[in-house]
């Protein structure tokens, strides 16, 4: 996996942990300012989305939500960093030997559904778009990194297997909470960059600025909201979750519908 360095300098609009809520997404892209346009969405003024992975799992539409995004990538309409969501999608496609649970039950559960061909098709599809997908990019000559998990400054321009798994899941201690969730240590409190990183992976209630970071996973699959933020404006837009797709008692996720 690669990073991906270009010089668009957007704007943007940068799209949190969607986890199969295509019905948020759709009405998010509109808010935006996005129509629909066959099987995508594009912008009239020529802005780009970029998701920052975890496109399935928990919410009620996880294949169909994988779609839209692959589809707007190919189209060029959109950008895609991939979460470790993704990453065990993709393990499972490959017939690797995966957990299925934290919410993956249901986008195994959807791709169970589809026929032979539909799986077939599926997943060459799937494989072929996490396999070109870039680990991070970096945009608007270095101004700005899009991750899925975080990034530490030292880090930014490199690739290797440290590196994929801090992108991926964050900056793990290697112990779990009870619920068998990892622990992190909050990486972004000593961040001192000069790049905005826009990351997501840990559900919080409401996005702020921190060090020149923010994360912008506000649980939308858990009863939050599907938030985007506009670069480089540094706006947040917002959409409400319709409902509670996915809790875990005793877990963040379930303290975060709790606030809501």
């Amino acid at each position: 996996m690669e990073i991906d360095q270009r010089h668009e300098k957007g704007p943007f609009d940068i799209i949190g942990d969607v986890h199969g809520c295509l019905e948020e997404l759709s009405e998010l892209l509109q808010e935006l300012g996005y129509h629909r346009k066959g099987p995508s969405f594009i912008h009239p003024k020529g802005r780009k989305i970029i998701f920052l992975g975890d496109l399935g799992d928990r919410g009620p539409r996880c294949l169909d939500s994988i779609g839209l995004v692959m589809e707007m990538v190919h189209r060029e309409h959109a950008l895609y960093v991939p979460g470790n969501h993704c990453n065990k999608l993709y393990r499972y496609l490959l017939g690797r030997n995966v957990q299925i649970k934290y919410g993956m039950e249901k986008t195994v559960a959807e791709f169970m559904a589809l026929c032979a061909t539909e799986k077939e098709i599926f997943s060459r599809e799937f494989i072929s778009f996490y396999e070109n997908a870039p680990l991070y990019l970096i945009l608007d000559d270095g101004k700005l990194v899009t991750v899925h998990a975080g990034i530490k400054a030292n880090m930014i321009g490199q690739v290797n297997k440290r590196i994929m798994s801090f992108c991926l899941y964050g900056d793990t201690t290697g112990e779990v909470t009870p619920e068998g969730l990892p622990i992190r240590r909050d990486w972004a409190k000593n961040y001192r960059g000069q790049a905005l990183i826009v990351y997501g992976h840990t559900p919080i209630e409401e996005p702020i600025f921190r060090s020149n970071t923010i994360n912008i996973d506000t649980g939308c699959a858990m009863g939050g909201k599907l938030t985007a933020l506009r670069y480089p404006e540094r706006q947040l837009v917002q959409v409400g979750a319709k409902k509670v797709y996915y809790s875990r008692a005793g877990s963040k996720e379930e303290q975060l519908v709790s606030k809501n």
